[in-house]
Parts: structure tokens; C-alpha cells; sequence
């Protein structure tokens, strides 16, 4: 396993991240799980992703006692807070009153006395910018968290969060968490370009574009059993992905990857890491084999042929 830092701040994570999103607390038993989250550690990962929003926290306290069995340095431990967490007015968003009180109850089903990315989850156009930097930044100065992130943030809100951070002197956002992949990569033109000037890192969710880049789903087959394609708990995002010209293009690219001894879901790992704006791709695993062959998916590099011969197909 390699590591890169998170943008311009000293923390480095792992190459391949290992997430909770429509697994932990719902699709993946609670044992199934704990399996999975050790054999990540056990291969190198140190980036482990969750959210509050995820299974109503069902999520955060499976991977808070998978982890519970390791020294807490060792491991970098990100989650989420925006989503509603109840029915009331203040359950949601990124008012001060939301994020304080969500960061006390994710470190209490985490079982940790602090959150090492704290991450916006989506933006939130009914709370002053200003309020949510200052939440965060006093989260920091208390120390429960020790860097502050977003999700799915547009480059203008982003640029707006820097400035914002600059001007009053606050911590600022060390990382953004998009969805990325061969078949969606509004990023490129400017979130990355943005990230690089001010020292942002990306850890992009759903590289495998859902389990589509894996090469299970082929063009014109029935669904495997047992995918995620199939569970009605977990394939409500697949309809983007699950589409006979892409399976097609996966099957070209099966092509290149075998050229390089590999499969396609480390090929498709590999070239989202051709970027050095990308600090990790945090991927999902619903089985323990699974991890084993995504974290083959750092370290490698491809040619310019190869990545011409991709640009080609996905194009």
C-alpha cells in the first residue's frame, strides 16, 4: 500500500480507502463487516470513511468497534455530518447547532475521543458560510476533530470556504470527497484545478462506479446473483452506471488491463490515482476478497499508451 498526503496538510492516507456507504448497519452484517474492516488494515489501509447520515448511525458504530481493536494513531477516520438525524427543524444541515451536536454524537457511537475528518456532507445554502467555518474551526481549537472536509461541493462553494478561511483567519478545508470515476468526471475542470492552487485533497467516492467497473455486469447477461445490482437495499443509485454502451467500454478496457497484468477494477483504481490531486479512493467491499483485490490497485503505473488507449474508449 502507498500513501499520499491530504492536499497541502501533513496527514497521508492510504491509496485505497475502505467506506461504509450502503454496506455497514444495513446490506453487510455486523461480523461480515468487522472481517472486512480487518483484513483492510491488515493489508495497509489507514483511511477508513463513514457518515452519521449512513443506516441512522448504524454505520459509524460498526466501524467504530472494528477499529476499537487498534492503536487509534494508526488509522485516519473520516465521517459526515449534514443529513437529518431526526424530524425536528435543527436535525439537518450545517447550522453551528447541528454540527456541535452531531460531532459529540459521531464520536459517541465512533467510541473515539476524536474524529480525524470531519466532512460537510453537501452544502448547505440556509446557513451563513461564515457560521459553518466557525463550527468547524472551534471543533479543531477543542480538538474533536483535527481537519475539516466537504462532500460534493461545487468549485464556487469551495472557493468561497477558502476565502472565507483566509479572510478570518480560520482552519481551512483540507479535503473534498466527489464522486469520480471513468464514467463521471465533472471534477477535471474545475474542482481539481481549484484543490491543486489551494492545497485541497480529493477522496473520491464510488471509483468502481458502483461494482460496474469490476467487469461482473456484462453486456446483455442477465444480473449476477448476489450483486449489488440485485439488492433493492442498496442498487437505488445503479441506474447512472448500469447501461449497455458502458458495459461495453468496460469490456474494452478489460483489454488494457489484462495488457498490464490486472484487472479492471485496479485499472480503473490506477488511472483515478494517475492524478496527484487524489489523495485516496475509497472503495466499498461487501466480502474480505474484495479488499484484497482493490488494494492492488495502488502503486500501479500506466503508460501514456495506456492512458491514450483509455482516454480512447471512455471518450
Amino acid at each position: 500500500m502507498k500513501y499520499r498526503r491530504l492536499g497541502r496538510a501533513g496527514i497521508k492516507v492510504s491509496e485505497i480507502g475502505l467506506g461504509s456507504w450502503l454496506t455497514y448497519g444495513g446490506s453487510v452484517g455486523d461480523n461480515n463487516a468487522e472481517a472486512i474492516v480487518d483484513r483492510a488494515y491488515e493489508l495497509g489501509i489507514n483511511f477508513f470513511d463513514t457518515a452519521n447520515a449512513y443506516y441512522n448511525g448504524a454505520a459509524e458504530e460498526v466501524v467504530g468497534r472494528a477499529l476499537s481493536k487498534y492503536p487509534r494513531h494508526s488509522y485516519v477516520l473520516a465521517t459526515k455530518v449534514f443529513f437529518p438525524m431526526g424530524e425536528g427543524p435543527n436535525d439537518n444541515g450545517l447550522s453551528r447547532k447541528h454540527i456541535m451536536e452531531q460531532c459529540d454524537a459521531s464520536l459517541k457511537r465512533l467510541g473515539v475521543d476524536y474524529i480525524d475528518m470531519y466532512q460537510c456532507h453537501r452544502y448547505d445554502p440556509e446557513t451563513p458560510l461564515e457560521e459553518t467555518l466557525r463550527a468547524l474551526d472551534d471543533l479543531v481549537s477543542q480538538g474533536k476533530i483535527l481537519y475539516a472536509g466537504v462532500s460534493e461541493w461545487s468549485a464556487v462553494q469551495l472557493n468561497d470556504a477558502v476565502r472565507l478561511s483566509q479572510k478570518y483567519n480560520l482552519d481551512q478545508i483540507a479535503s473534498n470527497q466527489p464522486l469520480y470515476n471513468m464514467f463521471h468526471r465533472d471534477i477535471e475542470k474545475e474542482i481539481v484545478p481549484l484543490s491543486e492552487q489551494e492545497g485541497i485533497g480529493q477522496v473520491v467516492f464510488s471509483p468502481l462506479a458502483q461494482g460496474v467497473l469490476t467487469g461482473k455486469y456484462k453486456p446483455g447477461a442477465p444480473l449476477p446473483e448476489g450483486s449489488r445490482a440485485t439488492d433493492p437495499k442498496s442498487n437505488m443509485w445503479m441506474e447512472y452506471v448500469l447501461k449497455e454502451e458502458q458495459l461495453q467500454k468496460v469490456e474494452q478496457l478489460k483489454v488494457v488491463a489484462e495488457r498490464n497484468e490486472i484487472s479492471v477494477a485496479q485499472l480503473a483504481l490506477a488511472w483515478i490515482l494517475r492524478l496527484d490531486n487524489i489523495s485516496s479512493c475509497i472503495v466499498g467491499a461487501s466480502r474480505p476478497d474484495q479488499v484484497n483485490e482493490n488494494v492492488k490497485g495502488s502503486g500501479v503505473d500506466l503508460s501514456a499508451e495506456d492512458l491514450q488507449e483509455i482516454e480512447d474508449i471512455l471518450a
